[in-house]
């Protein structure tokens, strides 16, 4: 990436008197962004004072559990120009997500007790690397245009507002689940931006559309979203099953359900959703049957085979560890909900694995094996541990 404080950039040329015409330079990026896999693409300025206050609301309260990352860089996280001095303008760019050759809808895998629910944003290759790749190569373009220019590449990697930068881009509204959503493509895809000195113009933001439905509020699992407009991510169930290092507390496991990696919930139940697009991008093609996928056989991995399948995946992030964590944590919703049904098979396979996991080197995941086997007790006693 280029330095912010290169000399000679796009923006001195223009001040020692060579011309730039600035909006027909957006119009050429927007169309390199285009051919580069980005559906859309909005320029906002660098001013989010709003944004600002509601962070300090957020982290008073306590919302952000151990995100400690959201407090730690103070005010750069909303006054771009102070974490990349120099910046006058930051583009937003979104590229949908969906992929197109699924097996079951997420709802019937989630209706699915012994299946596994992955939130799709991440069946496919890691996003960080792709949208990253794409953004540095736009910024490249661009320099092979105007010559050397101030710039960074962010990709949910850094303390960005993402959300309310790419509302500013005019790339869509926020909606009271907290996500940005855009009425061409919901709220299925990523962000990501490029910090720069070029003096482009910026966008208007668009009209909001959620109006008075507030579907995602109730369909949320675990309450998280506490407001419109407001998450406790400690009750998210992305944060317990990717953000969160230890134990899920007992209380919030039975609402975890099924799923072991995120949570899509609130997006399903938005209307809006329904216009959300399909992607034909290579990398967020479905890997490993991860979107209809038995609990136990994804139990069964262990370690190694866990690093070479997730290898280029976003979950391998979380580490065997805490992937056998939510899975446990699962398997036990489904004990639960199985039992008193003709499922001994079901019962038995999913028992079966949480046993031979039962003395595993970590007390973590242990601790979920032990609570996941009790979840039958009393219902069927010849299966008590």
């Amino acid at each position: 990436m280029a330095a912010m404080e290169a000399s000679n950039t796009a923006a001195d040329r223009v001040t020692a008197g060579q011309e730039q015409d600035w909006g027909e330079l957006l119009a050429r990026i927007r169309a390199w962004g285009r051919e580069l896999g980005f559906q859309s693409l909005g320029v906002s300025d660098v001013h989010l004072p709003e944004a600002e206050r509601g962070l300090s609301a957020w982290l008073e309260a306590g919302f952000h559990g151990e995100l400690d990352y959201m407090a730690r860089h103070g005010v750069k996280r909303t006054r771009p120009a102070e974490l990349v001095p120099g910046t006058l303008r930051v583009i937003s760019a979104r590229m949908n997500y969906l992929a197109s050759a699924q097996g079951e809808s997420p709802r019937a895998v989630l209706e699915s007790p012994e299946r596994a629910y992955v939130s799709r944003y991440a069946l496919g290759r890691d996003y960080h690397k792709v949208l990253r790749n794409r953004l540095q190569a736009l910024a490249e373009r661009v320099a092979g245009e105007v010559g050397p220019f101030g710039y960074r590449v962010f990709t949910d990697s850094a303390p960005v507002m993402e959300v309310e930068i790419g509302r500013k881009a005019g790339l869509g509204w926020r909606g009271k689940h907290t996500l940005l959503l855009s009425r061409e493509a919901g709220s299925a895809f990523f962000l990501g931006e490029i910090y720069t000195d070029l003096p482009l113009p910026v966008d208007e933001p668009v009209t909001e559309h959620c109006g008075s439905c507030s579907r995602c509020l109730p369909a949320c699992p675990t309450g998280a979203i506490v407001a419109p407009y407001r998450l406790d991510a400690r009750r998210c169930i992305s944060y317990l099953t990717i953000e969160l290092k230890g134990s899920i507390p007992e209380e919030l496991r039975p609402l975890v359900g099924n799923r072991v990696y995120g949570c899509d919930d609130c997006q399903l139940a938005c209307p809006w959703n329904s216009f959300a697009q399909v992607s034909e991008e290579e990398d967020f093609r479905v890997r490993n049957g991860l979107d209809d996928v038995a609990l136990v056989e994804l139990f069964a991995w262990d370690e190694a085979e866990f690093r070479d399948r997730m290898a280029g995946s976003a979950i391998l992030r979380i580490g065997h560890e805490r992937w056998l964590r939510n899975l446990a944590v699962a398997m036990g919703n489904a004990l639960a909900v199985l039992a008193g049904k003709e499922s001994q098979e079901q019962i038995q396979a999913l028992r079966g694995a949480l046993e031979a996991r039962r003395d595993h080197p970590s007390a973590l995941v242990r601790e979920h094996v032990a609570w996941a086997l009790a979840q039958t007790r009393g219902r069927f006693p010849s299966h008590d541990p």
